[in-house]
C-alpha cells in the first residue's frame, strides 16, 4: 500500500504531464484546389475549384455559369456519395440545361413580354412564344463565363452584364461567393450593383437527391410555408397567395415528397412557396425554413435564406437521360416570379447606388 505522503507527488506528476501534453489538433480549414475543365467553343478556358472539408464533404464549382458542379457528403455509415445531379464534363454542361447554375438577371418567369420601369418599356424574349420570359433568357447568367478566384475557405465568381443584355436595362456587376464550413454548411452569398434601375433576382438551380440514385419521392420534406403562389397554365403567378392547408402543397408536417405528387397538376411541383413573413434574418443572416431528409442514407439537408420565396421544382419532365422523372428537387430561393409586373409583391428592383444582397445556406447533416 503506497505511503500517503507519496500520493500528492504522484498526482502532481500526472497533472503536469496532462498540462504539457501536446494539444489535440483542431480540424483544419476547408481546402480549395483549382484545375482546368476545358475550353468554350470560342477557346476561352474554364476552371473548376474544389472545396473539401474535414468531414470529407466535397464541393466542385466551375466558372461556366458560376456552376455548382457537384456536392458529395457522407451518409450515416460515413460513405461519401453524390447528393446533387451533376454534369460530368464541360461538354455536358454546354449541351445541358441549368443543373447547379446561377440564374439571372431574373430567376423564374416574367410575363407580358417584358416590364415597365418609371414609364419606360423593356421588352424581353419569350422562349416559347407565349409572352413568358424565363431564367434571364437564352444567354442568361447560366450561359456566361464568370471569373473565379479562390479566397479564404471559398470561391468568388464575378460577372459584368452589359446594358441591354437580353433586353434588361443597365449594366450590372454581380458576384456569388461559395463558402464551405467544417460542419458542412455551404453558404452562397450574392451581391450586385447597377448603373440603371433594373430587376435583379439571382438564385442557384441545383437539384438535390440525397440518396444519389433513383428518384426523390421517398425523401421526407418539412417546410414552414403556409402559403403558395397561385399560377395560371403557364406557371405565371396570378397575384393570389393560397393557403396550403388541406392541399398537396402542405409540408408543414413532414411527409414524403411523393405522397401527394400525383395530385399536383402538371405531374409534380413547380411552384413558388411563401417563406414565412419575418423569416428573413436580421443583418443579412439567413433563417432556416425547410429540411429534406433521406431515410435510406440518413443524409439531411436544411435550407436557410434571406429571400421571401422559394421555387420548389421536382424535375417533372426528366425522361431518364441521364436522370429519371422526379430524379431531383430544387429549392430556388428568390423574389416571387413576375415581380417586375406585380407591385404588390416584394420589390425586386435594384437602383443605382443600392447594393443587392442575398444569402442562402445549404446545411448538410446525417441522422442516426
Amino acid at each position: 500500500m503506497p505511503n500517503v505522503t507519496q500520493i500528492p507527488a504522484f498526482a502532481t506528476a500526472i497533472l503536469a504531464a496532462l498540462l504539457h501534453a501536446a494539444p489535440v489538433p483542431a480540424a483544419s480549414a476547408p481546402t480549395v484546389t483549382e484545375s482546368a475543365w476545358g475550353r468554350l467553343p470560342d477557346g476561352r478556358p474554364v476552371r473548376t475549384f474544389t472545396l473539401t472539408n474535414a468531414q470529407g464533404t466535397r464541393v466542385v464549382l466551375a466558372e461556366y455559369g458560376a456552376l455548382l458542379v457537384s456536392v458529395e457528403t457522407p451518409d450515416r455509415e460515413g460513405r461519401i456519395g453524390h447528393v446533387t445531379l451533376f454534369y460530368r464534363s464541360l461538354e455536358e454542361a454546354l449541351a445541358g440545361g441549368v443543373f447547379g447554375s446561377v440564374i439571372g438577371r431574373f430567376a423564374n418567369r416574367i410575363s407580358g413580354g417584358g416590364f415597365t420601369i418609371d414609364g419606360e418599356r423593356h421588352d424581353l424574349e419569350s422562349v416559347n412564344g407565349d409572352g413568358v420570359h424565363i431564367h434571364g433568357g437564352k444567354t442568361g447568367f447560366h450561359r456566361q463565363l464568370w471569373q473565379g478566384r479562390a479566397e479564404g475557405g471559398g470561391v468568388t465568381f464575378s460577372l459584368a452584364s452589359e446594358d441591354g443584355h437580353e433586353g434588361y436595362p443597365g449594366k450590372v456587376e454581380v458576384s456569388v461567393t461559395y463558402t464551405l464550413t467544417n460542419d458542412s454548411t455551404l453558404r452562397l452569398t450574392y451581391t450586385g450593383t447597377t448603373g440603371r434601375t433594373t430587376p435583379l433576382n439571382l438564385t442557384n438551380h441545383v437539384y438535390f437527391n440525397l440518396s444519389g440514385t433513383g428518384d426523390i419521392r421517398g425523401h421526407e420534406l418539412h417546410m414552414d410555408c403556409a402559403e403558395v403562389l397561385a399560377v395560371d397554365s403557364r406557371k405565371v403567378p396570378t397575384g393570389a397567395l393560397l393557403p396550403v392547408a388541406g392541399t398537396p402543397f402542405d409540408f408543414r408536417t413532414a411527409k414524403t415528397v411523393g405522397r401527394d405528387i400525383g395530385s399536383v397538376e402538371g405531374g409534380g411541383y413547380d411552384h413558388c412557396f411563401v417563406i414565412p413573413r419575418g423569416a428573413a434574418g436580421k443583418g443579412g443572416e439567413p433563417v432556416a425554413f425547410a429540411t429534406l431528409s433521406d431515410p435510406a442514407s440518413g443524409r439531411t439537408l436544411e435550407i436557410a435564406t434571406t429571400k421571401p420565396g422559394v421555387q420548389i421544382f421536382t424535375a417533372n419532365s426528366f425522361n431518364g437521360s441521364p436522370y429519371p422523372r422526379w430524379g431531383g428537387i430544387c429549392f430556388e430561393t428568390q423574389f416571387y416570379p413576375d415581380s417586375p409586373n406585380r407591385p404588390e409583391f416584394p420589390p425586386c428592383l435594384l437602383r443605382p447606388g443600392e447594393r443587392y444582397a442575398h444569402v442562402t445556406e445549404f446545411r448538410f447533416g446525417v441522422s442516426p
